[in-house]
C-alpha cells in the first residue's frame, strides 16, 4: 500500500486593518503642519513678515504639531506591539523613516546650506521609534520615563547655568541629545530631550487604552461618529495613512508653487 503526502501551504494572514481613530489624529497634525508650513513659505518668499524662530505664536504651534505627531507615533507603536508586529516588519518601516530623514537632510542642504536639517523630526523619530520599541514591555514605567525625559530639559538648563563645563553638550556631535543651552542653527531640530518623553507617553497611553478602553480603537463603518463626523474624518484618516509620503512631498510642492509664482511676476 502506498501513501501520498500532500504538502499544504498556510494561506497568508491578512494584515490587521488600520485604526481610524489614530489615523484621524495623525491627519489633524498633517493639516495643521501644512498650514504652518504654508505660512512659513509665505514668509520665506516675502509675502509675510513674521519671526518663526522667536515669536511664541509660531514657536508654540510648532511644539504642538511635533508633540501631536510624536504622541500618535507612540500610540502606533503600542498598537503594533499589541498586535504582535514582528521585528522584520518594524525594521522595514523604520528604514523608510530613516531613509526619508536622509533625503530631508540632502534637500534642506540644497536650500539652506548654512542651516540644513541634520536632526529634524524624522531623524529624531527614527531614533525614538527604536528606543520606544525596545522599552515597549516596561508598562507603567513608561509614564515615569516620559516625565524624566521632559524634566531633563530643565535639569540641563540649570546645569548649564551652574557649570560652565556643560558647554560641550552644545557641540554638533552631541546636541542631538537635546541637553543644550542654545538652539543650534538649523531649520528643524527635534532632539531626544524632551521629545522622547512625548513618544513614551504616547506608548504608555496606547498600552493603557488597549487594556482599559479597547472600545476607543474599534472600527466603525464609514468612519467615526455620526454622519457629519464620518464625512469629516474620512479625508483626515486617509491623510493619516499616508503621513510619511505626504510629509515628504508637501514642502517640495508648496515651494515649487511659490517659485513658479515668482517666475511669473
Amino acid at each position: 500500500m502506498r501513501y501520498r503526502c500532500r504538502m499544504t501551504s498556510t494561506p497568508p494572514v491578512a494584515p490587521a486593518p488600520r485604526l481610524d481613530s489614530v489615523d484621524v489624529l495623525r491627519g489633524v497634525a498633517i493639516v495643521w503642519m501644512t498650514v504652518y508650513h504654508f505660512c512659513f513659505d509665505l514668509n520665506h518668499f516675502g509675502y509675510l513678515q513674521q519671526n518663526f524662530y522667536a515669536d511664541p505664536f509660531w514657536t508654540w504651534q510648532r511644539s504642538a504639531i511635533v508633540s501631536l505627531f510624536l504622541f500618535t507615533a507612540g500610540l502606533g507603536q503600542a498598537i503594533a506591539v499589541h498586535r504582535g508586529q514582528s521585528w522584520p516588519r518594524f525594521w522595514r518601516r523604520w528604514a523608510q523613516v530613516a531613509g526619508c530623514a536622509l533625503l530631508v537632510s540632502a534637500g534642506s542642504y540644497w536650500m539652506y546650506p548654512q542651516s540644513f536639517i541634520y536632526f529634524g523630526v524624522l531623524h529624531g523619530m527614527a531614533v525614538m521609534l527604536l528606543l520606544v520599541r525596545l522599552t515597549a514591555g516596561w508598562g507603567g514605567w513608561l509614564w515615569a520615563l516620559g516625565a524624566a525625559a521632559i524634566a531633563m530639559q530643565f535639569i540641563a538648563a540649570y546645569t548649564h547655568s551652574a557649570w560652565a563645563g556643560a558647554e560641550f553638550l552644545n557641540q554638533n556631535w552631541l546636541n542631538w541629545l537635546g541637553l543644550i543651552s542654545r538652539k543650534p542653527v538649523t531649520e528643524d531640530y527635534v532632539p531626544l530631550i524632551p521629545w522622547l518623553g512625548v513618544m513614551w507617553w504616547g506608548m504608555a497611553a496606547g498600552s493603557w487604552a488597549l487594556r482599559q478602553r479597547p472600545q476607543w480603537f474599534r472600527q466603525t463603518p464609514g468612519g467615526l461618529g455620526g454622519n457629519g463626523a464620518r464625512a469629516a474624518s474620512r479625508p483626515l484618516a486617509w491623510l493619516g495613512r499616508w503621513s510619511l509620503s505626504y510629509y515628504m512631498l508637501h514642502q517640495p510642492v508648496l515651494i515649487g508653487l511659490f517659485m513658479a509664482l515668482a517666475a511669473l511676476k
